[in-house]
């Protein structure tokens, strides 16, 4: 008998009873019942790595614009089916700012979350041509996208990005899109959950291919200016986010709420489309939908307003009001979300201190930032039996493998980790190491 907190009986046994069949290839919300289905059970505090939800207190700017809104009646009206006025002229302003990147407000349209920000454009972007009926994922990546494929009946590619960083990301990208079946790519960054970065020069490669095979690049900026190796902070001053806007106009930036302003609960998510390609008519979605085909009007009102009928009213002001906010230098979001690198680097020290390793480690040569994520293996253990045997530990989190990872590791979130926790931590992982030495010395 090891120091494990849980046995191997125990946390099979929950996981039987909730239903789970095998914890190795457990979604992100299997994981996290476990763990609090576990910590309720014997009331011992779970290390929370599994989901990412924020850790930080939502902006008050969003609550109190959003509150006022309720009060002056809006809860008993339909929102616009492509979204508040006042929130498109914010979002245009507001990518001008920190990305310095043109977007006009009409090609700015806000859904539930992102969550249907990229399920709308997924369906999209496959109904342009029937020859491309194939989104490619530039992995690691969130998995619930792929799963939206999954309900949406497209077929997906990907390829993990680790061994294909800088110039070789060119000839992996060729080798994909020369087939002519690729609709669109997509990819985060900063990466959850690897936390890499794409760099301008390899974000340049994406743009180029893109506009080279008529592929439409579905950038996820859920973490937006969260990489702390640079200062973001400055609106309308430069440096700026690197991103593919600079290089293609067949893109889709999608914006989120939930972890940049800690809004998550009211579902937020913005696509910035290109103006040329918001604009573009398309035969293909004309004969489908029996509208005009233009792009954007297709993507607002006969795809995302069927999935939901709008965007809940109140809310989009209060999106509104955080982005006019922090385009004011009112609101420093970015400032803010720095705590996440601070705990990132107490947290990556624990795990290293205990013979453990960081699996995505470098961009291009220059050390990974801290941030919101990052990745840890352990000697020659699997993602997925590295996960499980931390939950006898008292320490949840996801394997790798669940987001089309081919490095073996596990991914961490920092979010909810607190001060006090800290200590629980390091003695869980001084735990853990003690208990498995040859394993950590491999």
């Amino acid at each position: 008998m090891g120091r494990e907190l849980f046995s191997k009986e125990t946390v099979a046994g929950c996981a039987a009873s909730l239903n789970i069949p095998n914890l190795s290839n457990a979604a992100i919300a299997d994981v996290l019942n476990v763990a609090v289905t576990l910590e309720a059970r014997t009331g011992i505090p779970f290390i929370r790595m599994d989901q990412g939800i924020p850790g930080l207190p939502a902006s008050r700017i969003g609550v109190e614009a959003e509150k006022k809104a309720l009060d002056e009646g809006v809860a008993n009206k339909y929102p616009p089916q492509a979204g508040l006025p006042a929130l498109k002229s914010a979002a245009s302003r507001f990518v001008k700012a920190f990305l310095d990147v043109d977007v006009s407000p009409q090609s700015c349209i806000p859904g539930v979350g992102s969550a249907s920000i990229s399920f709308a454009a997924f369906a999209i972007t496959t109904q342009l041509d029937p020859r491309k009926d194939t989104v490619l994922f530039i992995d690691p990546g969130f998995p619930v996208q792929k799963a939206q494929l999954n309900i949406l009946g497209i077929k997906h590619l990907s390829f993990d990005v680790y061994a294909y960083r800088g110039e070789a990301l060119r000839e992996k990208l060729e080798e994909c899109l020369s087939t002519g079946r690729i609709a669109s790519l997509i990819y985060s960054n900063p990466d959850n959950p690897a936390w890499i970065s794409f760099t301008e020069d390899e974000l340049h490669i994406i743009g180029e291919l893109a506009d080279k095979y008529g592929v439409i690049v579905l950038e996820d900026l859920a973490y937006f200016c969260m990489d702390s190796r640079s200062d973001f902070s400055q609106p309308f001053k430069a440096p700026y986010p690197p991103t593919v806007a600079r290089y293609t106009d067949n893109y889709i930036l999608m914006l989120s709420a939930s972890k940049m302003f800690s809004y998550a609960g009211q579902r937020l998510g913005l696509a910035c489309i290109s103006d040329r390609l918001a604009s573009r008519h398309f035969p293909a979605l004309a004969a489908r939908y029996a509208d005009s085909g233009i792009f954007a009007q297709t993507y607002a009102s006969s795809i995302l307003y069927t999935i939901s009928a709008g965007t809940a009213f109140s809310t989009q002001y209060a999106m509104a009001a955080m982005m006019e906010a922090a385009c004011d230098g009112v609101y420093g979001f970015v400032s803010d979300n720095r705590e996440y690198a601070r705990r990132a680097e107490l947290m990556k020290a624990a795990f290293l201190k205990n013979c453990f390793h960081i699996v995505y480690d470098e961009d291009c040569g220059r050390p990974i930032g801290d941030g919101f994520f990052f990745s840890v293996g352990y000697g020659k253990m699997t993602g997925a039996e590295l996960m499980e045997e931390l939950l006898h530990y008292g320490i949840s989190s996801i394997s790798l493998s669940t987001t089309g990872s081919e490095r073996e590791g596990i991914r961490a979130c920092v979010s909810k980790m607190t001060g006090d926790m800290f200590p629980l931590l390091e003695e869980r992982l001084e735990a853990f190491a003690a208990d498995h030495p040859q394993v950590s010395q491999a």
